[in-house]
């Protein structure tokens, strides 16, 4: 059975991707350096199938030392979202960027899947393609795009560009909107939004544990591609969300 090697593999979608592929059979290494703590993945280590390692994607000799003997390379690790990138820009582009540039110069013919974001378009008017031209307006979006576009120099990869996740993790986010609006309706008893018209694409975090391991199983056809990932019947308006949240 196949080993996967998974960086950030300790944050939101790992603690749920990677008991996913344990259930599959899959040998599972995840490299992580717990800036967020280690408590989402805790009960994987009674697993004979699983294996940490503290470490973080700037230090290239341990990392690449890491990654070495296993069959595919999924690359979580990043700084993520509007406010924590803004909060260190610096820390940002090196993470996001330096970091994606270590993991691709440290494979060794395996299968690279990268997750990537929709962020990297920016601001679109109308149907997004993966032909859409990539116009990010955020640090967190223009960080991510340079590192998709290191991993696309890898013949033998594949990006997802991710909707906003929503759902629970045992790494759970609550500066996701759908998850943020949940949680302020049922501590606060009310939801408070601005530009409730906006629209947002949305994908649920088991969804996208599922198109992780359908790469696997399907490298063979999705290498070299960059594939959009979310569903045309999961766009709604911020307005939209919360009158399905307070119908509930």
């Amino acid at each position: 059975m196949k080993k996967i090697f998974i960086t950030g593999g300790a944050g939101y979608i790992g603690c749920v991707l990677v008991p996913s592929l344990l259930r599959s059979g899959y040998h599972v290494t995840v490299y992580d350096d717990l800036l967020y703590g280690g408590d989402g993945m805790m009960y994987n280590f009674i697993h004979p199938s699983f294996k940490f390692i503290k470490g973080n994607i700037l230090d290239r000799d341990k990392l690449h030392k890491s990654m070495e003997d296993h069959d595919v390379i999924i690359h979580l690790a990043a700084i993520v979202g509007y406010s924590a990138c803004r909060k260190d820009e610096k820390r940002a582009y090196e993470v996001n960027h330096s970091g994606t540039i270590n993991v691709v110069d440290g494979i060794k013919d395996q299968y690279l899947l990268y997750g990537s974001t929709g962020s990297n378009y920016g601001s679109v008017d109308g149907v997004c393609t993966e032909e859409t031209p990539l116009n990010p307006l955020s640090i967190y979006g223009k960080s991510k795009t340079l590192g998709e576009q290191e991993v696309m120099k890898y013949t033998n990869s594949t990006a997802f560009r991710f909707a906003t996740a929503f759902g629970i993790s045992p790494r759970l986010r609550l500066d996701l909107l759908i998850n943020d609006l949940t949680y302020s309706a049922y501590t606060q008893k009310y939801i408070a939004v601005y530009e409730s018209h906006f629209m947002r694409t949305f994908i649920h975090i088991s969804d996208i544990a599922k198109a992780f391991k359908f790469s696997i199983e399907n490298a063979n056809k999705m290498s070299g591609q960059i594939y959009n990932v979310g569903s045309n019947q999961m766009n709604y308006s911020k307005r939209d969300i919360c009158e399905i949240i307070q119908s509930k």
